[in-house]
């Protein structure tokens, strides 16, 4: 630590875990105009994981900084602000609430208790290892963050959503052979042979014996890990590229969810398959019964009052289609989250047209997603996977007057159904209780899952 000239030796810092980002000490890029290098780094944990800051020295005499974050499999960079009134204690927030900063408004995404676990070159102030302090993020409805740190006294910074293509960067880290070989280890419960292809990766599955394995720590941690048991068989094979939106996406993880609503014993399940672009990040594939998606993680919070019809998002209003809980039940691949067996969520979906949304709470974080519906025949083309197009229809059909085959004999049995129907529910609402059951309640659901993955999320995980 330096005082004024002096300098003391305040103690010995733990070890960095290796998190083979390609980031490093004096990494230079251009932020908004303004040149940057990469002084210092710091590495906190939280109660789902881990993740890395890296603080920026901008050019100039009045040696401004800056911070680069991770955020849901992205990359978040903020720059420190002032607040004219003072700053709200943590325990006064509660996430998915909102609050007004500077007269604008922003929603509460994450209360996190975090630690410092270890740092890297020149830091603004004194490290804390160890210690507990809560971290707040907060968002905008036009994608807006802001990061709050209370381990000392309350700092603030502001910022949005970048790609490390934006930021120019030079002086990137270069995997050497030795770097290369700390990213292959043996599986902690049958000693496979395990090769992680992402740096991002927070979790990994064996292909051996399907344990889930932590990496929120590097691979030369001791390695948490979890037994999987009946594997699922994907329709869309991890390691498979393919376009979608004019995007090479390949997949590199997946999970099974579960999900029921309130009130209801029923269950519905779908799948996510997490597909990743070197210069995208990941989004997410959804494979639900009504329909196909592609939805991505929002770094912004779209404008929801809990208990609203509605929520507006970039100027659009979408219509609520369901709330549930959701359970992760079975998981395989890479995931830049620590992903658990057992995680459960509060969902909402929301939808407009081909368009959809979707809110997902923890205690103590909130995350959005967005994204629009595909054709299943559309994602099979896309993985070349024709000779298998049957398998991606779901409910989605077409409307009538479009649906292929649709001939008169064929719309006239529909309308006879439809007769029936209509005077089968004219009946049940005449229906006496004493003498049948008149029971008129639906385990029907019209959002099909979830649009988007349970993540890490806020703007610095």
């Amino acid at each position: 630590m330096r005082t004024g000239d002096v300098l003391a030796r305040i103690g010995k810092m733990a070890e960095l875990f290796d998190d083979f980002s390609p980031l490093q000490l004096q990494t230079s890029g251009v932020y908004q105009t303004r040149k940057f290098t990469l002084i210092g780094r710091l590495q906190f944990e939280y109660a789902e994981g881990t993740w890395t800051e890296w603080i920026a020295l901008f050019e100039g005499a009045d040696q401004s900084l800056g911070c680069l974050s991770e955020d849901n499999g992205a990359f978040v960079f903020t720059v420190p602000f002032a607040l004219a009134r003072s700053v709200p204690a943590a325990d006064k927030l509660r996430v998915g609430a909102t609050t007004a900063i500077d007269g604008k408004s922003f929603s509460v995404a994450s209360i996190q208790s975090v630690a410092l676990l270890s740092a890297q070159g020149e830091l603004p102030r004194q490290p804390l290892p160890g210690q507990s302090f809560a971290m707040v993020e907060l968002r905008s409805a036009d994608g807006e963050v802001i990061s709050i740190d209370y381990s000392a006294v309350p700092t603030l910074s502001r910022g949005r959503a970048v790609l490390l293509d934006e930021l120019k960067l030079t002086g990137l880290r270069d995997p050497s052979g030795k770097e290369e070989k700390g990213q292959q280890f043996g599986c902690p419960n049958c000693g496979a042979q395990i090769v992680v292809m992402l740096a991002s990766s927070k979790s990994i599955t064996c292909p051996s014996c399907n344990s889930i394995i932590d990496l929120s720590k590097g691979t030369g941690a001791a390695l948490l890990h979890a037994i999987q048991d009946e594997p699922l068989e994907l329709l869309i094979p991890l390691g498979a590229t393919g376009q979608l939106q004019g995007v090479r996406w390949q997949v590199v993880g997946f999970q099974h969810r579960m999900g029921s609503e309130p009130g209801d014993d029923e269950q519905f399940g779908w799948s996510e398959y997490l597909l990743f672009n070197q210069k995208r990040g990941f989004t997410f594939l959804v494979d639900a019964e009504d329909g196909w998606s592609l939805v991505k993680p929002t770094t912004g919070a779209p404008i929801y009052k809990v208990g609203n019809q509605s929520a507006q998002y970039m100027n659009v209003t979408y219509r609520l289609q369901s709330s549930y809980s959701a359970e992760t039940n079975y998981v395989v691949g890479e995931f830049y989250w620590q992903v658990v067996r057992g995680q459960r969520t509060a969902n909402i979906d929301f939808a407009n047209g081909n368009a959809v949304l979707s809110r997902e709470q923890t205690a103590g974080e909130v995350t959005w997603s967005s994204g629009s519906k595909l054709n299943g025949t559309l994602v099979a083309a896309a993985f070349n996977l024709e000779g298998n197009k049957a398998l991606f229809k779901r409910t989605d059909a077409h409307p009538l007057s479009s649906a292929s085959g649709m001939n008169l004999l064929t719309i006239i049995i529909l309308v006879i159904v439809i007769v029936i129907l209509l005077a089968v529910l004219g009946r049940c609402s005449k229906c006496d209780p004493k003498v049948e059951n008149c029971s008129s309640s639906s385990s029907a659901r019209t959002s099909g899952g979830s649009f988007g993955g349970w993540s890490g999320g806020g703007g610095h995980k």
